[in-house]
């Protein structure tokens, strides 16, 4: 698996250290507040279980699965509810919780889901912010680090389900999908296209 990545972009150190100071900004701005962590999945639940931790607040965790279809190389922008939340969010600071923005389509369509539930604030953070044109602006209230548009691997991203174990973030060799018939794009699995 490690012998697939062409270069260690964060470092599973760095990682850490950024998720730890992220905490600790996010419990000062919701102190006294009812904060909620709206993970994605699959992508996201490595940073939401670390990030969480690195709160020192009481607060809840839910997640959503929502999925984008099209080909894996271009969402077509038509979105469905894979999973729902689990309860209401009129009473509760919401806080979603992303692995990585790439296109912004289906956070936008998210983002606005989420605004008709009426809840007491809405705010997005991403451990990735990728330099690339988006399709939907969607505003970043917190995130870790800001990427090349690279094909990134590791700590909950993946290709074909794989690499989400890493502990670090890695660019994947591109001998690795070139021998797929997928053209080299950030990969995200159907219920994943952010």
């Amino acid at each position: 698996m490690h012998q697939d990545i062409e270069e260690i972009l964060i470092s599973e150190a760095q990682l850490q250290e950024k998720i730890t100071s992220l905490g600790q900004q996010i419990a000062l701005d919701y102190t006294g507040k009812n904060l909620l962590l709206l993970g994605t999945l699959k992508g996201a639940v490595p940073f939401i279980a670390d990030l969480a931790r690195a709160i020192d607040l009481p607060l809840e965790i839910d997640y959503m699965a929502v999925a984008s279809y099209g080909n894996t190389t271009q969402s077509s922008g038509i979105v469905r509810i894979i999973k729902d939340l689990e309860g209401p969010i009129d009473q509760k600071h919401v806080l979603i919780i992303e692995d990585i923005i790439d296109s912004g389509l289906t956070l936008h369509y998210l983002v606005d889901l989420l605004r008709r539930r009426n809840p007491l604030s809405l705010k997005i953070c991403s451990l990735l912010n990728k330099e690339r044109p988006r399709l939907k602006n969607v505003p970043i209230d917190y995130y870790g680090f800001t990427i090349p548009d690279k094909f990134v691997v590791g700590y909950g991203l993946d290709y074909a389900q794989l690499y989400r174990n890493l502990p670090y973030i890695g660019i994947l060799k591109p001998s690795v999908y070139s021998e797929t018939s997928e053209p080299a794009k950030q990969h995200k699995s159907m219920a994943e296209e952010v």
